[in-house]
């Protein structure tokens, strides 16, 4: 067979030639791609998993480069057909030598990376707790670039061992810049560990912020609050705060409702009442079974609580307004009162003193009272006449 393609060729110019051995090699790439690629895909189609299909996905551009690559190189160390192409042997070693070698880890590790970052989303998709993704991925893609740089430096024979005493220096110095960035990426990689929390899961901060947990990232963590606003915590703030995540580990919450009946109310029919309330509403899960709760005597009312659930902390605001309202337009129909506090205030009428009383007798006839002054009595002369006799006692 190689007899006769060096017949063939004998019969080209050099630059037919060169096209002819380019045409064959990319096209016996693609065929390659059409045939058994296409053929893997068909057979992973039956499969229940998705992973195998994303994997020949992701590595099918990766073989057509090297397929292509490779097949240009083999034609050109046959003797008959090197002689025949328009470039010599120098270029060829040039070309096909150390640069398609590069090429070819460029292209895999772009395929590698995008392979795993596709596999780690089609894990967190099916509601896996591996919804840490985002970390990973930015790790798995810093730990690609660096691989792949250390690859083609060490293939074109560049000393990388002074390289890593440089970058020892200057990870030290940029350690002490960045330490805030290192405390966060490593506090991200604390809580996906410790299984803190998930995208979509609501969470409240010692701190007062609550939220939806939309986005994980590498540095900060984005929370969606009630409303529609969203806050961004670093992630060492988080490793450091004391996180109630009230969507784990089930996404059911309680919720109660406070009320107050008056005293004397039949509570065997307002227990009933509350109950076929909760059932009755679309937010309240039938089961748990809701139930009505005698908490206390109050001050003004018997203090009662409707504990039922909800399919989300999100929804207990909503199921609260609706039944506060059927139940109080139940409460009406049913005449039953929601008492309020009520303060009775008594005012009692002391009698005067007795002189107190003589005063009042003799100034109601008309009368007049005597003081001080109408008795001739003078402040600033008693005072002269004390000032006299301490004068005389010294």
């Amino acid at each position: 067979m190689s007899q006769h393609f060096s017949e063939l060729l004998s019969g080209l110019s050099a630059v037919e030639a060169t096209l002819l051995v380019l045409l064959i090699s990319v096209g016996g790439a693609f065929v390659m791609e059409a045939v058994v690629i296409r053929l893997l895909l068909q057979y992973t189609r039956r499969t229940e998993t998705a992973l195998d299909n994303i994997v020949i996905q992701e590595i099918r551009w990766p073989i057509v480069v090297t397929v292509s690559l490779a097949g240009i190189y083999l034609f050109a160390q046959t003797p008959s057909v090197a002689t025949a192409l328009v470039v010599d042997d120098a270029v060829l070693d040039r070309f096909f030598g150390l640069p398609s070698i590069s090429v070819g880890i460029v292209v895999w590790a772009w395929a590698l990376n995008r392979l795993v970052n596709r596999l780690v989303e089609s894990v967190k998709d099916k509601g896996s707790r591996f919804d840490f993704a985002p970390v990973f991925s930015n790790i798995w893609t810093l730990v690609v670039s660096i691989g792949t740089i250390g690859a083609l430096l060490y293939i074109w024979g560049i000393e990388i061992t002074p390289l890593f005493a440089g970058a020892g220096i200057a990870g030290i110095a940029v350690g002490f810049a960045a330490k805030d960035t290192v405390a966060n990426f490593f506090g991200g990689i604390a809580l996906y560990f410790d299984d803190t929390y998930k995208i979509g899961d609501y969470v409240v901060l010692d701190s007062g912020e609550a939220g939806t947990v939309v986005k994980v990232g590498i540095r900060s963590t984005t929370l969606l609050t009630r409303d529609e606003l969203l806050v961004t915590v670093p992630n060492s703030v988080l490793n450091a705060a004391k996180i109630i995540n009230e969507s784990a580990p089930d996404r059911r919450r309680r919720m109660k409702v406070p009320i107050g009946v008056a005293y004397g109310t039949d509570i065997d029919q307002f227990e009933d009442i509350l109950v076929e309330l909760a059932l009755d509403e679309p937010l309240v899960l039938d089961t748990p079974r809701p139930r009505a709760r005698f908490r206390t005597f109050g001050a003004d009312a018997l203090e009662y609580e409707l504990v039922c659930w909800v399919n989300s902390p999100l929804k207990r605001g909503k199921a609260t307004h609706k039944l506060n309202r059927e139940i109080y337009k139940r409460l009406n129909e049913a005449d039953i009162g929601i008492p309020y506090p009520q303060r009775d205030v008594h005012v009692h009428t002391a009698e005067p003193a007795s002189a107190t009383r003589s005063v009042m007798k003799e100034l109601s006839n008309g009368g007049t009272t005597r003081t001080r002054e109408d008795d001739g009595f003078d402040e600033d002369d008693a005072e002269d006449s004390d000032y006299d006799e301490l004068l005389d006692d010294e």
